[in-house]
């Protein structure tokens, strides 16, 4: 059984490895929680899939210019200071939210302000909060806590989403979950606060700002294995992430009171991070994984698959169901992409490549935000998310029958 089991021995070895995890956990519960608001209160003013998608637009923009120049202060600069600038500016964005809820404002345009504004500070600091884990956990652990840090990270998505939909259900309101965020963020300050100093391992003649942005491009030149990290992703989320659908979806085909309407909305978005979670709690086969570039295209084609078996279904059940099995696919496609990144890549180099990594990951879902609202407003959200899952299918294989070497991308003799 402990085999099968996740393998906490990054959490028994590195206590700072241990504050960092539990501080992540609970301010990603507050994150999604408020993600949910956000959603209600646009498709509340709105009733329209396409300016709830405009959300992931609005973040785009910040996460592109911010999360590649995060990247450099992360390889110039002392990680833990880059980590506790960014979790104070969060905080303060998360006051924002809070502060326009209480007052009643009720301005779209505010809320895509905000969220661009949290999507700056979240680019900057998630490249040194990444880039921190191999200097204080050990290469050999790094597959254990990798998938650890997914099982947070996931627990998030599944709490915050049944929690701040039911808070809203509860109360009728969506300040409550905007608070929740605000205090789950000073625990980030804390934890980075504690962290050892993680100075730069750079030397000092070393490029600076956008120059050394563009190393950071020029040393990935070449580099297939890393690339198809990226490019994998990038499809998987682009064409089979339906979240911007969630609110319509909840309303229109499975309907109800509008605190129904809530609880429904956030067992959707849940449900693909409970998979995530059980996956994550299974995760102890994955470390004997050795050919994990395969691994990373049969877990994206299972998680098309899902997406387009849940754009057929109309029973909660079923669609609750067939999300989690593409959250417990994700899980898997996310651990081995984090683990070939940070193994096949030189520390001075970390950060600037896990800036990329921020890009790609949090701006990936963003863009399949955009896609998913304009294609249900041009055919409908059951015609959004099924095209969507046949095309993240079909365009991850071409990939992987194109660049054939990462297929055989071997574990044991980490190359980028």
């Amino acid at each position: 059984m402990a085999r099968i089991l996740a393998d906490i021995t990054p959490l028994r070895v590195s206590a700072p490895y241990r504050r960092i995890w539990v501080a992540l956990g609970v301010s990603n519960i507050g994150q999604q929680m408020a993600s949910v608001a956000v959603g209600l209160q646009i498709w509340d003013l709105t009733n329209s899939s396409l300016m709830v998608g405009l959300v992931g637009l609005a973040q785009l923009i910040p996460l592109i210019g911010f999360g590649l120049y995060g990247g450099t202060l992360s390889d110039t600069f002392d990680r833990r200071t880059v980590g506790i600038v960014t979790a104070v500016g969060l905080w303060g964005t998360s006051l924002l939210l809070l502060t326009q809820a209480l007052a009643g404002f009720d301005s779209v345009g505010f809320l895509y302000l905000v969220v661009a504004m949290q999507a700056s500070f979240f680019a900057v600091g998630n490249p040194a909060r990444h880039a921190i884990i191999p200097r204080i956990v050990s290469t050999d652990l790094l597959p254990a806590a990798n998938a650890l840090s997914i099982i947070t990270f996931n627990l998030g998505f599944t709490l915050g989403p049944l929690l701040g939909g039911a808070l809203v259900a509860l109360t009728g309101t969506v300040s409550t979950p905007y608070l929740v965020d605000v205090i789950a963020f000073g625990v980030v300050i804390y934890a980075m606060w504690r962290l050892p100093k993680l100075p730069s391992t750079q030397d000092k003649s070393a490029a600076r700002g956008w120059k050394s942005v563009r190393e950071g491009f020029v040393f990935m030149r070449g580099k297939i294995n890393l690339q198809m990290t990226f490019f994998e992703d990038l499809i998987a989320m682009i064409f089979g992430m339906p979240r911007a659908l969630f609110p319509a979806i909840a309303a229109l085909w499975f309907g109800g009171t509008t605190q129904e309407i809530a609880l429904t909305l956030g067992l959707l978005s849940a449900a693909p991070a409970a998979g995530a979670i059980i996956s994550g709690v299974l995760s102890g086969p994955l470390g004997r994984v050795r050919y994990q570039g395969r691994a990373i295209v049969v877990a994206i084609l299972v998680w098309g698959g899902a997406i387009t078996v849940f754009g057929f279904s109309r029973t909660l059940v079923i669609s609750l169901l067939f999300l989690a099995i593409a959250g417990a696919a994700d899980n898997v496609s996310a651990t081995f992409r984090m683990t070939i990144l940070q193994a096949a890549t030189p520390d001075q180099y970390r950060g600037r490549l896990q800036g990329v990594h921020t890009v790609v990951v949090a701006g990936g879902p963003r863009i399949g935000d955009v896609e998913a609202g304009v294609v249900a407003s041009l055919g409908g959200e059951a015609f959004s998310v099924i095209s969507g899952g046949v095309a993240c299918m079909t365009l991850s294989v071409a990939l992987a029958l194109k660049f054939r070497s990462f297929l055989s991308y071997d574990s044991h003799n980490p190359v980028p």
